[in-house]
């Protein structure tokens, strides 16, 4: 029997590379395409590698043959900042996407969103017919990707699009790691407003089986809501970290409103790389229904907050030395949080 293909853009970033493992774990032909090296080293030589932008459509339309399912994960995070930077990955790239996709006659493609859509929650839990109302540009072009989306699905394309919650595991770094350092030196971890707010996450592995599932699943052209299915508070579920993990950091919740403020300027001025996104949902209460996804996926997470939190802070411990000069704006790396590491450390 020939084996299955998948072909993952943003291949070698966070997501790509804990897919990867899952689909050669199931005995599939997995090819990863992304402009940043391939630098996960227990998957060179064991997948395909091709180096390009989703905005090669040349290359993109070639690099697609032979595939018959198709994984789009690559993305502008919010970090980046710039409308025009953001459009041009998250909204051109999708286009071309899913334009080799339909050209190259692909079984199935899922198509990465963002609970972003949903901006600041206000009907909860958020499911998948809540009015969108997304937050800053990557909210916006997640909005403007499911549109193609839906086009393309008129064209014949199967689709699937996922919307997850922020999901972190082993590798993730980004914006957790300014609160893993503290954990990891005894300092305080700093959250907006007192921490009590309920805030669902995800496992990046929950996240890759929900993406298997929506390739394979007879179910097609559907819009599922992701994240973990046991959560708590900020307060209670980093407080549990610093608890097992034995550290004397202290959670110190500071005011929302001039908080928000100070790093709304601090974003404006590319002093932070802490987006509207974070900073406006932080200290709320955030989660959404995944009901629609047990039900036609037959998709359960299986970590709660807690435990995918320790895992990933465990993982920042014992890989610290290696990872705490690597610089960068994706989740597989330290981001440069400038002036708040200066205030961190003071």
């Amino acid at each position: 029997m020939q084996k299955k293909r998948v072909f993952i853009t943003g291949g070698t970033g966070f997501l790509g590379v804990h897919l990867a493992r899952r689909f050669l774990k199931a005995h599939w032909d997995v090819t990863l395409y992304d402009i940043a090296d391939l630098d996960a080293k227990d998957l060179v030589g064991k997948v395909k590698f091709i180096k390009g932008d989703v905005s090669n459509k040349k290359l993109l339309l070639k690099s697609l043959r032979n595939h018959s399912y198709v994984v789009h994960t690559a993305a502008a995070l919010p970090i980046q900042v710039k409308k025009d930077v953001i459009f041009h990955v998250n909204i051109d790239g999708t286009q071309n996407t899913l334009e080799s996709a339909l050209k190259n006659k692909i079984k199935r493609l899922v198509f990465i969103s963002s609970t972003a859509v949903y901006g600041v929650p206000k009907h909860l839990p958020e499911t998948e017919e809540s009015p969108l109302d997304p937050i800053g540009w990557y909210g916006i072009s997640k909005i403007e990707g499911e549109r193609l989306c839906k086009d393309y699905m008129k064209k014949g394309l199967e689709i699937n699009i996922i919307r997850p919650k922020t999901f972190l595991g082993i590798e993730r770094l980004g914006v957790f790691a300014l609160w893993f350092e503290a954990i990891y030196n005894n300092r305080r971890l700093y959250i907006l407003g007192n921490g009590d707010n309920k805030y669902q996450l995800l496992a990046v592995t929950d996240v890759v089986e929900a993406i298997y599932k929506a390739l394979i699943s007879k179910t097609h052209n559907q819009i599922f809501n992701i994240g973990a299915k046991q959560y708590g508070s900020w307060k209670s579920d980093l407080g549990y970290v610093i608890k097992q993990s034995r550290s004397k950091a202290k959670i110190t919740g500071l005011p929302v409103l001039l908080s928000q403020f100070i790093l709304g300027i601090l974003e404006i001025l590319n002093l932070s790389p802490i987006a509207a996104w974070h900073y406006k949902t932080m200290p709320v209460n955030s989660y959404v229904s995944i009901a629609k996804a047990e039900k036609l996926l037959n998709w359960h997470p299986k970590k709660s907050n807690k435990e995918l939190f320790l895992e990933s802070y465990n993982w920042y411990k014992e890989h610290r030395n290696e990872i705490v000069n690597r610089k960068g704006n994706t989740h597989r790396v330290n981001w440069n949080f400038k002036i708040l590491d200066l205030i961190s450390k003071l």
